[in-house]
């Protein structure tokens, strides 16, 4: 029995067996097996787990938003006691956004991208109430200050792609709100935000539902998350409820194996890349892993040692100089502002800062995917930056340096199968022709990047996450490069295959001695990967220096900042404090 339901009390949510099936080519899956819950009124439930461990597939349930090919096989789902299992489409559409309402996990995708933010937030409100024009602009406004977005007159009238991520997420906030529904279903409201903006939002929602009474639950893969922003979780796996607890119990000493495998698999401010999980990478214990053949098919991972940074030898020489690099768009807009850094041969830099601190921009300066306003870039001692970036793929350089972008999925042609993505540089670059010696090269790079040689001949659609970031890091060894750039090449991946995709990127950097300019917003990652780290803030550098020393003991206001946002699984663990602070 939780803390806010009397013995004997009515839940406000009480989810019993239930199974949910969806119809597909291979015949019935099912997809959530047999899940029991309940949320009391004014609680925060969290419910973790990887990617098809069914925490989605249980919402759209609860919501009945579930698309055509899925359906309740079994069980009931009582709102306030009333069974709602088998609710008409009339019964639904009052009960939508007035009673229970939901945060999707991609804003700006499930906003209407040809409507504005005014009229958006009066659908949701109209949707429930009549209201006419004036009011329902009035309520929109309202709303947008309830949700803290700065300049609420100015946004009215914005659309969602001129808006930042954090501030499509305040407006989802605002229109799941408008009609004070009782129950707030929020589906990984803070995936791809940085560490500040991601504690902002938090920090709203858990303001907005205690003030107004609202129950929520969260739905995460982030542990650091749930232990702090919720007075109960619940951890499932294969579409079942493995463990349930209230969080500092959970996390301080987990029951279930797997539960033990997420947690030990969550960067901490103490762990090495070494630490994460080795138990379950080495068995291939990863749910995701083993769907990809294993989470150590090549045998690298096990080279990972535990012996802290690996640093380059004393003189080792310069291979990237960055000398004061600006980068202007049109309308004046300042992305890089007056930026100098510098990498050695074998050598791991990290670059944090917030959304819009220039960090993406910079990774792409130095590919020579987009030109600098200002400034020079020498790679081995040569200047690129003066060569227009649409004729870098011409330099014999242009293999020396090469990228694995933030979303594989966008980055991957979805045309190519898996052997033509990573044969395509090979091709283009080296000019390899198709025959034995290409062949046995991407199949090199697909068993170095732990992808079974089985999945060559799929198409991106049909691959997991990790197997496509594992494409995307294969293609860009392919061609041997020097320096690696990485743009947050882990932002949406589970814990366990963040954890073997982070001790694949060591042991390749430890064997072929390659740079990496490693792109994150994950500060405990970057600690971890990297040899020295530069804080970014509004396009300039405003701290750097060795990452242990700047971890340990951060000079610039900002970087605390950054830092003090960091979520751990051992840190505040009470929503109570976390709403009291606000």
């Amino acid at each position: 029995m939780n803390a806010f339901a009397s013995p004997g009390e009515t839940p406000l949510l009480a989810i019993d067996d239930l199974h949910v099936t969806f119809s597909t080519r291979r015949g019935l899956v099912e997809a959530v097996c047999g899940v029991s819950l309940q949320v009391a009124a004014g609680e925060t439930l969290g419910i973790v787990g990887e990617s098809g461990s069914g925490k989605s597939v249980t919402a759209f349930a609860v919501t009945r938003l579930l698309d055509a090919s899925g359906r309740i096989a079994a069980g009931k789902v009582r709102f306030k006691g009333q069974d709602i299992t088998s609710a008409s489409s009339k019964q639904l559409r009052s009960l939508h956004g007035a009673a229970i309402s939901m945060i999707f996990q991609n804003p700006r995708g499930a906003l209407n991208p040809i409507r504005t933010v005014a009229l958006q937030i009066a659908d949701a409100v109209g949707a429930h109430e009549r209201i006419s024009a004036s009011e329902g602009r009035a309520r929109a406004l309202d709303l947008l200050k309830a949700v803290l977005i700065r300049d609420p007159e100015k946004r009215l009238d914005a659309y969602p792609h001129e808006l930042s991520g954090g501030m499509c997420q305040r407006i989802m906030i605002a229109m799941a709100i408008a009609s004070r529904p009782a129950l707030l279903i929020a589906d990984e409201p803070t995936t791809g935000l940085d560490v500040t903006t991601q504690k902002t939002v938090m920090d709203l929602l858990a303001r907005i539902t205690a003030e107004r009474g609202m129950a929520m639950i969260l739905i995460t893969h982030d542990l650091g998350l749930a232990a702090r922003y919720c007075d109960r979780v619940a951890v499932m796996q294969h579409g079942k409820v493995v463990e349930e607890a209230e969080p500092r119990s959970l996390f301080r000493a987990p029951r279930h194996d797997y539960t033990k495998r997420l947690v030990a698999a969550s960067p901490t401010a103490t762990s090495k890349i070494a630490d994460l999980a080795p138990s379950s990478l080495r068995e291939g214990a990863s749910d995701e892993a083993i769907q990809e053949g294993g989470a150590n098919p090549s045998g690298l991972l096990r080279s990972a040692r535990n012996d802290g940074e690996v640093k380059p030898a004393p003189g080792t020489p310069l291979l990237l100089e960055v000398q004061s690099l600006v980068k202007r768009y049109d309308g004046g807009v300042v992305a890089v502002n007056d930026v100098s850094f510098a990498i050695r041969q074998g050598e791991s830099l990290g670059l944090v800062g917030e959304s819009g601190s220039g960090k993406s921009t910079i990774s792409r300066l130095v590919c020579r995917l987009i030109d600098a306003s200002e400034g020079e870039i020498l790679f081995d001692g040569q200047p690129i930056g003066q060569q227009a970036a649409r004729d870098f793929h011409k330099s014999p350089l242009r293999k020396d340096i090469q990228i694995v972008f933030q979303d594989p999925t966008d980055s991957l042609n979805p045309r190519f199968n898996a052997f033509d993505c990573i044969a395509h540089p090979l091709r283009r670059l080296l000019a390899m022709k198709d025959g034995a010696a290409l062949s046995e090269r991407v199949r090199e790079c697909a068993a170095r990047a732990g992808l079974p040689a089985e999945l060559l001949e799929r198409f991106p659609h049909q691959l997991s996450g990790g197997q496509k970031a594992r494409v995307g890091i294969a293609r860009a060894i392919a061609c041997r490069p020097r320096l690696l750039v990485l743009d947050e090449p882990t932002a949406a991946l589970d814990v366990s295959v963040q954890a073997v995709i982070l001790q694949l990127l060591d042991s390749l950097r430890r064997e072929d001695g390659m740079a990496l300019l490693f792109v994150s917003h994950d500060l405990n990652v970057v600690r971890m990967m990297c040899d020295r780290t530069v804080v970014l803030q509004n396009g300039a550098i405003v701290e750097q220096g060795e990452s242990l020393a700047l971890f340990r003991a951060p000079q610039a206001p900002y970087t605390r900042q950054l830092l003090d946002a960091v979520l751990h699984l051992d840190g505040p663990g009470q929503r109570d404090a976390v709403v009291a602070g606000s």
